[in-house]
């Protein structure tokens, strides 16, 4: 068995989403962003947060000047982040240094030139000169009373291509009085096996090293772990691994492997629990979809369909998880779909509230679940109408109320302009009544009308909103034959819950994923402030 190494007395999570997180592609980051994001990070516990590049950047300019007064940290230190002086001047005259000075930061992170080739070529330096602005750089800002770590630009593609001017520049940033060297894999190209000497080379030094690892080969965490185990006290990421080309390495997966696997506890108390939350917070505010598949955070991280994993987890979860969700701040979720056996219909339904206790009870609801999974329906993305038909089969689906009929028309107005109107006949309330709605497109008519035919009965479902809309042509038909289903999402009263619906073409599997959706907020009793009112109606039975 592989022991993993003893915690260094001092280990760094160095946390840069606001500065190299945020030149992902498609991802900007304003200065209330900014300020919201390093809140979170602190909570989290991470060591350093990297906030951005005072004076190359005027938002990053911004957001440490916002910082000096907004900014409140309890267990995270601030660094800035800049470049060594410019090539035959002086740091103390530098600009951008002195922007380094002026930024409030204690901590500051110089990125500079390791590889030869780029000192000739890129930084158009002679080698020694390039040294002469490590050393010069570094020794000012700790002479002025700033703490400074040195970024070592493709630091393995310089050792690799000459690994004398390599070592030299580490030499030359620990003697400046860098607290910590971080060897940067710029490119992102090495891979786990090559790290190990590498590192172990620049630590001869005697500094303390730290590891910067682009996602280029899909190996930003492994070949950060593999630093870590070759004495890297300093690890540096993102928040779900953002950054510029395939990304830099997750934190959240490096904290998890080092809290759990390591043994390692990194985060103040019992922070772990927050990751998940932090990294969709996170998520939230830079306007990215969360990655289900993410590992420790996603939402697919726990989730079970196949039915012999369902079988084994109900003897013993751990058998098909390597730790237990909720130590991450996450769930274990299991899926309906045509590959579930009985246990995932059970273990789905005592999560829903539901004795399926019976064996029978549960072979045939799986049964169907299977049956109508052959015909187009997806349960494993739709909880909500999993939960309507299994109060169907247990016979406890007491709807609200009960739709009649429907219909919609659209029809062209003008060139490029067409209007919808949709009309339905619906029992709530003791009562039955047409109701007319109007849209933009049927479906949108549709949820119109039905949201007006309940609202005399159901106030509260004012708060319902449709938030999005997925379709899907399955390949159980073809061209205008084909077999048809939508997933609508719906928000309302802090919660939100999908439904699914399936027909012979798009209105009528909208409708059923619509009705299906104001159903189960119904009946759940979502937004009700009148629950004891909802009590006492009389239901209509849905036959």
């Amino acid at each position: 068995m592989t022991m993993q190494p003893a915690a260094p007395e001092q280990f760094h999570v160095y946390d840069t989403t606001l500065r190299d997180g945020a030149q992902q592609e498609g991802l900007r980051l304003t200065v209330s962003d900014k300020l919201r994001i390093a809140g979170l990070l602190d909570q989290l516990g991470v060591t350093h947060i990297e906030g951005g590049w005072p004076g190359a950047n005027p938002n990053d300019t911004a957001f440490f000047k916002a910082a000096k007064t907004q900014l409140s940290l309890a267990n995270s230190t601030l660094v800035a982040f800049g470049a060594t002086r410019r090539v035959g001047g002086k740091a103390a005259d530098d600009p951008l240094v002195a922007a380094l000075r002026e930024s409030g930061a204690s901590h500051v992170c110089l990125v500079a030139k390791s590889h030869d080739r780029h000192v000739e070529h890129a930084l158009r330096a002679t080698l020694d000169e390039n040294l002469a602005m490590v050393r010069d750089t570094v020794t000012h800002l700790r002479t002025e009373g700033q703490r400074v770590f040195v970024d070592l630009e493709h630091f393995f593609d310089g050792f690799r291509a000459n690994q004398g001017y390599a070592l030299e520049v580490v030499r030359a940033a620990a003697e400046a009085g860098a607290d910590v060297v971080v060897l940067c894999d710029t490119n992102g190209g090495m891979l786990p096996g090559w790290m190990g000497d590498i590192v172990s080379a620049a630590g001869q030094i005697g500094v303390d090293l730290g590891i910067h690892c682009h996602n280029d080969t899909g190996c930003a965490v492994a070949n950060s772990l593999a630093a870590v185990d070759a004495g890297a006290m300093h690890v540096q990421g993102t928040i779900n691994g953002y950054g510029e080309r395939t990304g830099n390495a997750d934190l959240t997966t490096l904290i998890g492997n080092l809290h759990l696997k390591y043994g390692w506890n990194l985060l103040p108390e019992d922070n772990i629990r927050a990751l998940t939350r932090t990294s969709l917070a996170i998520a939230e505010i830079a306007n990215q979809a969360p990655q289900a598949r993410q590992p420790y955070v996603g939402h697919s991280s726990f989730a079970h369909k196949a039915g012999l994993h369902a079988s084994a987890i109900r003897v013993d979860a751990n058998l098909y998880q390597h730790i237990d969700p909720a130590v991450v701040g996450n769930d274990m979720r299991m899926l309906i779909s045509d590959m579930s056996g009985r246990a995932n219909i059970q273990i789905k339904g005592e999560q829903l509230g539901f004795d399926l206790s019976d064996r029978e009870q549960a072979a045939h609801i799986t049964d169907v679940v299977k049956q109508r999974e052959l015909t187009g329906y997806s349960y494993e993305a739709a909880d909500a109408s999993f939960e309507l038909l299994l109060r169907d089969e247990l016979g406890v689906l007491d709807a609200p109320f009960r739709v009649d009929s429907w219909r919609v028309f659209t029809e062209m107005t003008a060139p490029d302009i067409t209007d919808s109107e949709a009309i339905v006949k619906l029992a709530a309330g003791g009562q039955v009544n047409g109701y007319v709605g109007e849209g933009n497109g049927p479906v949108d008519a549709l949820a119109d009308a039905l949201s007006k035919a309940l609202l005399p009965v159901f106030p509260h479902v004012s708060e319902y909103e449709l938030v999005d809309y997925r379709v899907r042509i399955l390949p159980q038909g073809h061209g205008t034959d084909a077999i048809v289903r939508v997933l609508i999402d719906f928000a309302g009263a802090e919660r939100t819950w999908t439904t699914v619906g399936v027909g012979t073409n798009v209105i009528e599997a909208s409708w059923e994923a619509l009705a299906d959706a104001y159903l189960y907020g119904l009946i759940r009793g979502f937004g009700a402030a009148e629950a004891k009112e909802q009590q006492h109606r009389q239901p209509v039975t849905v036959g």
